[in-house]
């Protein structure tokens, strides 16, 4: 990880489609503002007012702010006015900057639908955005939209042409196990591991038809095998790698630079007595020729971005949050990770990210070293 870099810079690029006679608040101010103010743990438009109101000084030493603090009702305006796509494109370029992916490091993709933004009143669908997060260092690198006639599969693969992973390993869940989208992660010079399900039928046929479970005690490719034992539950996972590939057929050439094929069995008992067990068999095809342990730590690494998503509902409540109208709740929801990754960037302040929004709240001094400015 480099030095993260003040990302207000990237922000000054965002258009603004006001009236140039009209304007009162900069938007790169009221963008500013928003950020310190979710930074400090809040989660409405109200609440980004009271804590300017508060640290107006504070603001003047990064922004104008010369007609004072914007009503919430006008900044709440604003950003429904903004480009989404501007402000997706400024973060992605910011993180572009700050953050040097390793080689081979896993990329994960998924999707997040923020509760909060249904409204049945306008009959107006909750939003759900797709994310994309570095695991290793456990930054959100971008994300997209998923418009109201789209899905994931028609986004992510303009999330993934807008983001620098070459050298990665990308992995997503059935959702993406589409084609198109491993094309695009070769075309990105990147490897891509994929998780097979129902919507790939013949290939989820294949690979039904192949595995056994005798394969857990004599396998002739590549295994490696992990236990946990956490809160009286044991966990045991085999990761199983083949790369002779005939075993698939004609549809190992469907997919572009398929390299090996894998299964993760995880097993789970409540305690080491237990007699009944839970399992579980998942699929996947990547580009990359991988060991077995390196399909096992993939997997278990995707599903970090989880615990971003889980994040963002606890320690900023993004399913509760009400904000709807316009484009204002996408604009919201594209804040957060910005803040989120300013927060885990900051490691002087031992405490989760809840306690971290306080210590921004109550120190300036701290605020002032999250934000990277100092």
């Amino acid at each position: 990880m480099t030095e993260l870099i003040n990302p207000f810079m990237h922000f000054h690029v965002i258009k603004d489609y006001r009236q140039a006679g009209k304007i009162n608040h900069k938007l790169s101010d009221i963008i500013l503002m928003t950020i310190c103010g979710v930074l400090s743990g809040h989660d409405t438009w109200e609440g980004v007012v009271d804590f300017g109101r508060l640290r107006l000084d504070f603001l003047k030493q990064y922004g104008d702010f010369k007609e004072g603090i914007p009503s919430a009702d006008t900044i709440a305006r604003v950003m429904g006015m903004m480009s989404t796509t501007a402000l997706q494109n400024a973060f992605i370029k910011w993180m572009r900057d700050c953050h040097t992916l390793t080689d081979g490091e896993v990329v994960a993709i998924d999707g997040k639908t923020v509760r909060g933004s249904y409204d049945k009143s306008r009959d107006q669908q909750a939003i759900h955005m797709v994310n994309a997060f570095a695991t290793a260092n456990g930054m959100c690198l971008g994300q997209a939209k998923v418009n109201a006639k789209t899905n994931e599969i028609t986004e992510i693969p303009k999330l993934l042409e807008l983001l620098d992973i070459a050298g990665c390993l990308v992995t997503i869940d059935a959702m993406g196990c589409q084609r198109k989208i491993a094309q695009k992660i070769v075309d990105k010079s990147a490897d891509y591991l994929l998780a097979v399900k129902g919507n790939q039928g013949k290939l989820e046929e294949a690979f039904s038809e192949y595995y056994h479970p005798s394969m857990l005690q004599e396998f002739s490719g590549d295994s490696y095998a992990s236990q946990d034992k956490s809160h009286g539950r044991l966990e045991t996972r085999c990761a199983l790698v083949n790369k002779d590939l005939s075993v698939l057929g004609d549809l190992a050439y469907d997919w572009p630079e398929l390299k090996s094929m894998g299964i993760m069995v995880n097993i789970r008992q409540n305690s080491e007595h237990a007699t009944d067990e839970n399992m579980s068999v998942r699929f996947y095809i990547s580009s990359k020729e991988l060991s077995a342990q390196e399909l096992h730590d993939a997997t278990r690494s995707h599903w970090q971005v989880e615990s971003m998503h889980w994040v963002l509902d606890t320690a900023f409540k993004e399913d509760a949050c009400r904000i709807r109208a316009d484009d204002r709740a996408e604009a919201f929801a594209r804040i957060r990770p910005v803040c989120l990754n300013l927060l885990k960037n900051e490691k002087g302040f031992k405490g989760g990210i809840k306690r971290k929004r306080m210590q921004c709240a109550m120190d300036e001094n701290y605020l002032s070293k999250v934000l990277g400015s100092q």
